[in-house]
């Protein structure tokens, strides 16, 4: 008995030792997020939206913090502009682009602060107002990222007023196509009832690349018990694999109760 219970004491520690710390960490991230998330959406809109877009802006400002870093060599040879273009409006715009683009590790975050802040506090607004997450609450949030993004990055220019529309329908574009790509990617393949019963009989007779060759021919389940050679030879199913499907056919109860 003695032994027993030193076997079970040593199997318990081996099975502390071998818990994977990284592992713990990560569950607990994930129930601290899933609490958050729940608790969040009890909250009231305006609450809820103040502190998505703190939290987007955060994230924000990091990812452009590291991205001015990176590209603070890139910043540094800019030249200044001659003076005659201080007389050219669109010449001036085109500079200070590039500066907002190209700015240190400060501009960046800032930017990128503005647009990821105003993008996720209004996905949260058309979330709660339409009560799901949809094509047009994500363009409305893009427009609003990508006008603010205009307007604090400098990149108005002469004619401010088009350029932050234009700025905003591009981003509004852009998250639309994003979005509906995501969607078709995200959603299982609809399941194709015509094909059942023949689906499952080519995948117990290992034929399942022939599937195509019967939805070529229309061979639905209800021509299961009309199946012919011929009819097979002419969606082109080579011999070997004609004689299995028959002799499936053949000795399938369910099929040959449709025969009769």
């Amino acid at each position: 008995m003695e032994g027993r219970k030193e076997g079970i004491m040593i199997a318990v520690s081996k099975g502390k030792l071998q818990t994977n710390p990284i592992a713990e960490v990560q569950e607990k991230f994930k129930e601290f997020e899933t609490n958050f998330r729940v608790w969040l959406a009890k909250q009231s809109m305006p609450l809820e939206a103040a502190i998505v877009t703190a939290t987007g802006a955060a994230q924000g400002a990091a990812i452009g913090g590291i991205m001015g870093t990176l590209s603070s060599d890139l910043s540094a040879p800019l030249p200044t502009p001659p003076p005659q273009a201080a007389l050219n409006p669109q010449a001036m715009a085109s500079f200070k682009q590039a500066q907002a683009l190209s700015g240190g590790p400060l501009v960046q975050a800032r930017n990128f602060a503005v647009m990821t802040g105003v993008n996720a506090g209004l996905s949260c607004v058309m979330r709660r107002i339409r009560g799901a997450e949809d094509v047009e609450g994500s363009m409305v949030a893009a427009f609003g990222s990508g006008a603010m993004f205009s307007l604090v990055s400098g990149m108005g220019g002469p004619n401010q007023v088009i350029n932050v529309v234009t700025s905003g329908l591009f981003f509004a574009l852009v998250q639309g196509g994003l979005f509906k790509l995501g969607q078709k990617f995200s959603q299982p393949p609809t399941e194709d009832v015509f094909y059942a019963r023949t689906r499952n009989m080519l995948s117990n007779l290992g034929l399942e690349n022939y599937e195509k060759n019967f939805k070529k021919g229309l061979l639905t389940d209800i021509t299961l018990p009309l199946l012919t050679d011929s009819a097979l030879r002419d969606v082109k199913i080579p011999p070997g694999p004609r004689l299995l499907i028959l002799d499936h056919i053949r000795r399938d109860p369910e099929v040959t109760k449709g025969m009769q």
